[in-house]
């Protein structure tokens, strides 16, 4: 289990250090941007300690429970594919629309908003209505990466926060799990983004869990002799642990990556070359073979390459359709758009 539970003074300047060296570096890039673009050194001057607030916050919540650093991660995986990232995810339904916290895919599942709920409420003590929601998924998401062993990168910010929410988008920008190859890359086009994206991105699910609903699919009509025996292994314990007599428990979990469930590294890709991967949207990645079972067989030899484009993959992601300028709004409670 590798959990890197540090002082959080300590931490923090570990990570100051490390983004006054990547921000020396795209310094001259940066100044370029076009007004109204994202750029790391957002907050440099409107509130300089935003990004260590919010490391504070998810290292608590880590240290309290593991699992909530994959938890952060999705949140803003999933605010950013439906609408772009804008924080609509975080949105409680309200008399005039039903928001994304009530959609299938986010139902009973997403989790970790009384963190970003925390996270917020001290932003707006130390910056009042300078930090946005949707910036504190993107930093909370990476923050979260780096404490379980992942790597750090600059958080493009800027972001500003919708000013409202739709269940019903929730189905067009979150396929099933059941997803096929071809379903699961017209999904990552729709967003700008890349096969080899896709493949990245999917990477995250190195750490994290999954109820029985999302990967039934993977053992259901389960047949002697179809699948190789490591693999029948696999989906037979599968089976057994979320069964009850002859009834499918959907709300049993189990963890994407048995091997090293709460350590961000390569161990997922090597799951799905053995026949292990959880769910059918991980496991198609191998089993479809082209492009995207080469790029699984590079990660499991590359661990820095990987590392390297999950990064470049996340700042990809973060740039999703983002509000920005005068568009939405600097939320003072992420819950609730400003009365």
């Amino acid at each position: 289990m590798k959990i890197l539970v540090l002082r959080s003074s300590t931490m923090a300047a570990v990570l100051r250090f490390c983004f006054v060296l990547a921000l020396m570096s795209t310094w001259v890039t940066s100044r370029g941007n076009p007004p109204g673009s994202l750029r790391p050194d957002h907050y440099l001057w409107t509130c300089p300690r935003a990004e260590d607030i919010v490391f504070a916050g998810v290292q608590r919540a880590v240290a309290q429970e593991a699992r909530m650093a994959a938890s952060l991660l999705r949140l803003h995986f999933h605010d950013c594919f439906v609408n772009g990232c804008d924080a609509s995810l975080l949105l409680d339904d309200t008399e005039t629309f039903k928001g994304e916290k009530t959609a299938d895919p986010n139902l009973n599942s997403a989790r970790g908003f009384t963190v970003i709920d925390a996270i917020k409420e001290e932003l707006e003590s130390a910056c009042p209505r300078k930090v946005s929601c949707a910036d504190i998924l993107a930093i909370a998401a990476r923050d979260s990466v780096v404490l379980t062993g992942g790597p750090y990168w600059l958080v493009q910010l800027g972001r500003r926060d919708s000013l409202t929410a739709s269940k019903a988008a929730v189905d067009n920008g979150l396929v099933p799990t059941t997803s096929n190859i071809s379903t699961l890359i017209s999904n990552f086009q729709n967003v700008g983004l890349t096969e080899k994206d896709l493949v990245t991105l999917s990477g995250a699910h190195t750490i994290g869990k999954a109820r029985c609903l999302t990967f039934k699919s993977r053992f259901m009509g389960l047949k002697p002799g179809r699948y190789p025996t490591l693999e029948t292994e696999f989906l037979t314990s599968l089976q057994q642990l979320c069964s009850q007599g002859c009834v499918i428990n959907n709300n049993t979990e189990t963890t994407l990556d048995l091997r090293t469930p709460v350590t961000f590294d390569n161990h997922y890709y090597e799951n799905l070359r053995s026949g292990e991967g959880l769910l059918d949207s991980d496991q198609v990645l191998y089993s479809n073979g082209g492009t995207t079972k080469d790029l699984v067989e590079f990660y499991i030899q590359n661990r820095g390459a990987f590392f390297e484009s999950f990064k470049r993959s996340m700042i990809k992601m973060g740039n999703i359709q983002p509000l920005t300028r005068t568009n939405g709004e600097i939320r003072r409670n992420c819950r609730f758009v400003n009365a």
